[in-house]
Parts: structure tokens; sequence; C-alpha cells
């Protein structure tokens, strides 16, 4: 049997339709059969179907990168809440390294399993109560709740951005505070900003934790804050939580830290494999990368 005939005698078997097509065009049917199946049958596309698309955006939110531990599940949140808030927070691409307000980054020795993303300025500003204070009061902006962002500072003088958004700027004299008119009303975005840099420059741990209202830790809460206020302090946000069946609790926390640098989802130093999981049944001390707290050191935002 020659080539050709070889050719047409499993073309003919591959693909029976042949037998009904004239012995004239047959050569030329097999030629146009062949070539398809051998330019076709392994290429890959040099697009990716919008499912794969959605995959690869779908660890851009925290919710959606750390999976509950196994048995447990998220706790419900409504969705306009501050809890929903935290947990849609953004979150870098996996692998990078926290910057400093100086863009220097921060090393990460078992620290942190991800970076918020979200920009901090440029100033050495946005430390550790600086990041829960902005967390507080963009939820608050964003969903127009402007009469409930307020802030003392240090030495007890309390600042309503709505005063701010309206033109009024505090005058600092020394230890002394006081308002006056200085600028056009405004709600934009620069406004709110320059408001919180203020803020953060005469509020600390020592203010915000006189603010907040204790909690027990068996009520512990989405948007919670475990909190020591000093020189120096420390406070760390309960950025999300899980339950199981039986009632445990464990739940997520982030930080900022000095120098100002961006928000981190911190590591479980009590895990030696990636977790970002804490258990509400941690005792009397809770120990996390850069600090360490005491159960009745959790509070919240009135």
């Amino acid at each position: 049997m020659n080539f050709v005939a070889a050719i047409f005698s499993i073309a003919i078997v591959r693909f029976p339709f042949m037998k009904s097509i004239p012995a004239t065009l047959l050569p030329f049917v097999a030629f146009l059969l062949f070539s398809s199946q051998i330019c076709f049958q392994d290429r890959k596309p040099d697009w990716e179907p919008a499912a794969k698309q959605t995959e690869k955006q779908a660890d851009t939110l925290l919710f959606q990168r750390f999976l509950t531990p196994p048995g447990f599940q998220r706790i419900e949140a409504d969705s306009g809440s501050f809890a929903m808030y935290l947990r849609r927070l953004p979150l870098k691409p996996p692998g990078s390294k926290v910057l400093l307000y100086d863009g220097r980054e921060k090393a990460n020795p078992g620290i942190y399993e991800a970076v918020v993303d979200l920009p901090i300025g440029k100033k050495d500003l946005h430390q550790c109560a600086d990041a829960v204070i902005r967390l507080w009061a963009e939820y608050l902006w964003q969903s127009r709740q402007f009469d409930k962002i307020r802030f003392n500072l240090t030495n007890g003088f309390r600042v309503d951005y709505e005063r701010w958004r309206k033109g009024e700027r505090v005058k600092v004299v020394g230890n002394q505070t006081s308002w006056e008119q200085k600028s056009a009303a405004s709600d934009s975005r620069q406004t709110f900003w320059d408001y919180l840099e203020f803020v953060f420059t005469y509020a600390g741990t020592l203010s915000l934790s006189k603010e907040m209202v204790s909690v027990p830790l068996a009520e512990i809460m989405i948007g919670d804050v475990f909190i020591q206020g000093g020189s120096p302090g420390h406070a760390v946000i309960v950025a999300d939580m899980a339950t199981d069946k039986s009632g445990k609790k464990v739940f997520l926390l982030i930080q900022s830290y000095m120098p100002a640098q961006e928000m981190q989802v911190l590591h479980n130093p009590e895990s030696e494999k990636p977790n970002v999981w804490y258990s509400a049944d941690f005792g009397e001390i809770l120990e996390t990368p850069e600090w360490t707290f005491g159960k009745n050191d959790l509070k919240r935002f009135r």
C-alpha cells in the first residue's frame, strides 16, 4: 500500500463521513482534516477564560486570602457594618513586603502574612494607634457618618471631623488647643486625610485607650482592639473572626508599628507554619509578634 492510500485508509477510519465524498475530492479533504488536527490539537489559547482571570483576583481581599481553619465558619456580618469593611480590606499580592513611610522595606522574620493595600502618606505618623484610628474613621467616612468621626488628643481636646470639614482648624499653642475658622468647607478626600494626619500627630495609644470601653474577652467582636496605652504603647485590631459548632472562636489581627508603616496581617507566633488565626481561648496572655497583651486589654469603640 502506497503512502497516499495509507492516508486515505486512516482518514476513512477516523472520519467515516469521508466514504460519501467523491474520490476526486478525497485528497483535498484528507489534507485539510489532518492539517487542522496537527495544527490545533496541542495549541493553547493566548487568552484565558473569565473563570481563570477571576481566580487570579480571588485573593485580593482579606476574607478571600485567608480561609478559616477546618471546622470553622466566619461569623455573620451585615453588609454595611464595620466588620464587613474590615473583612474586605484590600491586600497587596502574596509575598509583598511592608513598606515604611520613607519607602524602606520592613523585614519579616515571622511578623506578618500579608500587607494591607492602603496608602499611609509620606510622614512618620501612621503608627499603631493611628492605624486603628484610621480604619474606624475610614469606615465612617465612606459610609458618610461624618458626625461620628471624632477623636481626643492626648491633652483631652476633642477633634470633630464635622467642624474640620466645615473649614475650622485646631490652633495649637504649647499644650493649649482651640478651634479657629481657617478654610472653606470641603468634603474632599484630601481634607479628610489632612484631618487624620493632624489626629495622628497629637493622639496616640494613651488617648485612644481612654476613649474606648473595655470588653470581656468572651464577648470579642470584629472591630475590637487590643490596646495598651502608654509611651510606648501598642494597639492591634480584630479584623475577622470565625467560630465552630462548639462555640470556639478564632480571630485575625492587623497592626501598624513604629516607624510609620503599612498595615499588616499578623502571623500567629505560636504556629510554626503560616497562620493568621488566634484562638480566643489564649488564657491570660496574648502573644503577638511584636507585643504582648493581656486579656483585659480588649476594648471597643463607643
